[in-house]
């Protein structure tokens, strides 16, 4: 098994974990604007714990998004010092696969539809089909409001956008309330690094697919309208 570093920081739960071996060691906890300061330690913390040093490690994976903006921002910048610093290549992983990837480990879906809360009365949106490769298919994501989301038949729904659009959301064969966890990227790393996904910390970017965060007054008023039309 390669030497693993894996983080995420693309909700308001800020997850951590390090693959040494046969050994996995993570840590999860508040997120949001606490993960600027509260990051570094914690991976300084786990590295210890397995007995390894930043340039063991075969790569630094991170979470590159969709998710918050500045979670996002905060995740590349601290993956790419790392990487820097250490010389080690960067393996940049889909928030949304890993949702997908820790449905499929928990409750075995092999088809998950992941959603996460993108904010401003919408989700970000992907279909991974674990029965296609590469791990989780090859899927689009979309940004899209609750009603638009498409749920094949036969399909989970994975995510956190339960709690703020409940009902909102297209009915599917189950529900789960999971995140993007360092872990289920720790999992998904052995074939992607296999496939040649590492970069170069220079290279490493966020996958932001909203380009603002602010609404107008008149955008916030067609959104609302919207909303009430297609329920």
């Amino acid at each position: 098994m390669p030497r693993l570093l894996a983080f995420d920081t693309s909700t308001e739960t800020l997850s951590v974990a390090v693959r040494h071996g046969d050994a996995l060691l993570e840590h999860s906890g508040a997120g949001g604007p606490q993960s600027s300061t509260t990051l570094i330690p914690l991976i300084q913390r786990l590295l210890a714990e397995a007995g390894l040093r930043l340039a063991d490690l075969d790569a630094i994976v991170f979470g590159r998004g969709p998710g918050s903006f500045t979670g996002l921002r905060t995740a590349c910048s601290v993956a790419q010092g790392l990487g820097f610093g250490a010389g080690v290549r960067l393996l940049p992983v889909d928030t949304l696969r890993a949702v997908a990837e820790e449905a499929r480990h928990r409750f075995g879906d092999r088809r998950v539809v992941a959603v996460l809360d993108a904010r401003m009365d919408q989700v970000y949106a992907a279909r991974h089909d674990f029965d296609v490769a590469p791990p989780g298919g090859i899927a689009e994501v979309e940004l899209l409001a609750p009603e638009q989301v498409v749920v094949p038949v036969g399909w989970t729904l994975a995510g956190n956008a339960f709690g703020a659009y409940g009902e909102r959301l297209p009915p599917a064969v189950a529900r789960r309330d999971v995140l993007p966890a360092a872990a289920a990227m720790l999992r998904l790393a052995p074939e992607l690094l296999a496939a040649g996904a590492t970069v170069a910390p220079a290279d490493a970017w966020p996958l932001y697919v909203r380009d603002k965060v602010a609404q107008t007054t008149e955008e916030r008023a067609a959104i609302k309208a919207a909303s009430k039309t297609l329920t």
